[in-house]
């Protein structure tokens, strides 16, 4: 099992990502709040030990809220899970795919949109299947459909 251990909300294109410690999801259309709401890629995820291990393999530390994701999960292995449904406190996420690091990822750190790009290491989107509320500290784990 895993554990949620940050949310951020993105509330414009290229702007900053707002750290909060509670967020209501909604089925269909994603995060309350967040630019994307409504759109095809509705929660952004990132592995907290893939983010580390990638970001150390560069000599460097870096905060993951540089992955610009919604969610930092740590626990779960995100690799290949396109099809699966995670549950996050109340609500239930499907994986639709692999999300691909941008140049943005070598604007924080030189070498890092390369080394996420392998192995899902840039993390996963999904769409709302379920809402509900979601807290940092919450399990998250992946459920039979």
């Amino acid at each position: 099992m895993g554990r949620l251990e940050r949310i951020w909300l993105k509330r414009a294109r290229r702007g900053p990502m707002d750290a909060v410690d509670a967020a209501d999801v909604e089925a269909g259309r994603g995060i309350v709040g967040n630019l994307h709401y409504g759109g095809r890629r509705q929660v952004t995820i990132v592995d907290a030990d893939e983010w580390e291990r990638r970001v150390g393999s560069l000599g460097a530390t870096l905060d993951p809220s540089a992955r610009r994701a919604n969610l930092l999960l740590r626990g779960l292995d995100l690799a290949g899970s396109r099809g699966r449904t995670l549950a996050v406190g109340e609500c239930r996420i499907r994986i639709g795919g692999e999300t691909r690091p941008c140049e943005r990822m070598d604007e924080a750190l030189p070498g890092l949109r390369e080394a996420l790009s392998e192995g899902w290491g840039g993390g996963a989107w999904g769409g709302v299947v379920e809402s509900g509320r979601i807290t940092v500290g919450d399990a998250a784990e992946w459920i039979e459909d």
